[in-house]
């Protein structure tokens, strides 16, 4: 199963405390907003995103479509799909994609500790 690029998003206090903190950890911006709250931070092949007042707790992030720069992918499994072979599986879902639909889309779930886990498709 291709679940697409990696990243953590962490849920923050203070953006800017946070931004300088991972700064000297060696991550460098590559996108989001510091004024609307939200940052993409990137240290080799690691990413985070920062988020402050955005949701409660941190999440692991897939994005189907993207590699690790967040360029588009010739080829990938679409979220629809991965949304119906996770549900075969018996894995419930706490918001979905609607499978009707085409393009952007995203679904959650959570594993069995209480991570969530966002599958968030941007094409």
């Amino acid at each position: 199963m291709k679940l697409g690029a990696f990243s953590v998003s962490l849920s923050v206090k203070d953006i800017h405390l946070s931004k300088s903190f991972y700064e000297n950890l060696g991550f460098e911006v590559m996108g989001g907003n510091i004024d609307q709250n939200w940052l993409i931070m990137k240290n080799e092949s690691c990413i985070i995103g920062l988020f402050q007042g955005m949701f409660d707790k941190n999440i692991l992030t897939f994005n189907p479509g993207w590699d690790q720069n967040a360029e588009n992918l010739e080829s990938f499994t679409d979220v629809r799909d991965l949304q119906k072979n996770l549900k075969a599986k018996g894995i419930s879902m706490l918001s979905e994609a609607d499978e009707t639909s085409e393009g952007p889309a995203s679904f959650t779930i959570e594993d069995p500790d209480g991570n969530t886990i966002l599958v968030d498709q941007h094409r």
